[in-house]
């Protein structure tokens, strides 16, 4: 059983013994768990208002998206909660409890199913990516450093109330069958096919960001290197970044449209993958790699079975 369905099976004196009219919220990342425990183990009187902070402990809260939801509660206990966690500085949405967990699945599911694939292929390989200098360098820092961010914290914050949402158990198969999909195309060298659809994904997703500045700078790429930087990188296939692309346009998702709720991670995760397609010559590079270059074909193999 997951941390998230525990929720819903808790017994305790506090439930009991909650005040009349008290309110009543959570911060958990996947709000249907977390209200049906409310709704099944509450007393009716007492008023709900969720709550959840779309960061991390170690981020700063002000400025970064706070999601309210007014669950069962008059408008004066809202407002009420609203003033007690105006001190964090947020910036407010309000949400229903299942909008946001359509809104989390599509910024956070599948980006930490990325990043968690990711380190499962590695930790495959024994390899410390930090170590190859394939993988330093540019947007590299970003896959390695938010690689490690993830696996740094609890296990259960990302496997068990993200990737466990309900909302999200399209976005992670869809995933994988991208990762599948487009893996199987450069092992058998279709460039055709696989440039068609990379390109297609591409305009579906970022045709409306053209003359917009991108989210992340060479500079910034660059800044947080955890190995030497070569004076000549070596070429990859960026098939985790190629995935998720596909993996939106396949889904209908503009991530841009969430950019009110999402994460500092996906934010990133958004920047790589924007670095990515909206430069040309860099696209045409990557796809070229994914059919005539082997360097990476046991590391994408080991991806692909993690993603799946």
């Amino acid at each position: 059983m997951s941390p998230s369905e525990r929720l819903t099976h808790f017994r305790t004196p506090q439930h009991l013994a909650t005040k009349q009219g008290a309110i009543v919220g959570g911060q958990t990342s996947c709000k249907a768990p977390e209200m049906a425990a409310f709704e099944k183990h509450l007393p009716p009187d007492v008023q709900i208002v969720s709550c959840h902070s779309l960061h991390g402990p170690r981020v700063d809260p002000k400025g970064q998206p706070l999601v309210l939801i007014k669950h069962r509660a008059s408008q004066k206990s809202f407002d009420l909660v609203e003033r007690i966690l105006s001190c964090f500085g947020s910036t407010q949405v309000n949400l229903t409890a299942l909008n946001h967990d359509r809104i989390t699945a599509d910024t956070q599911a599948v980006t930490h199913a990325a990043f968690l694939s990711m380190g499962t292929a590695w930790c495959a390989n024994n390899q410390f990516p930090w170590e190859h200098d394939r993988y330093v360098g540019g947007i590299e820092n970003v896959k390695t450093n938010l690689m490690l961010r993830i696996y740094s914290n609890k296990w259960h914050v990302y496997a068990g109330l993200a990737i466990l949402n309900p909302a999200a158990k399209l976005q992670i198969k869809q995933y994988a069958e991208s990762v599948t999909v487009l893996f199987k195309l450069m092992l058998a060298g279709n460039k055709v096919d696989l440039e068609k659809r990379v390109r297609t994904a591409g305009n579906a997703v970022f045709s409306g960001q053209k003359g917009a500045k991108l989210l992340l700078r060479d500079e910034v790429l660059d800044r947080f290197s955890l190995g030497n930087v070569p004076t000549q990188r070596k070429p990859n296939n960026h098939l985790s970044l190629l995935a998720m692309v596909d993996c939106w346009w396949q889904l209908k998702i503009v991530p841009y449209d969430h950019m009110i709720c999402s994460t500092p991670l996906f934010r990133l995760w958004l920047g790589v993958t924007e670095y990515l397609f909206r430069k040309p010559k860099f696209l045409e590079e990557v796809i070229d790699n994914a059919i005539h270059d082997n360097t990476f074909r046991s590391d994408d193999l080991e991806f692909t079975f993690a993603a799946r």
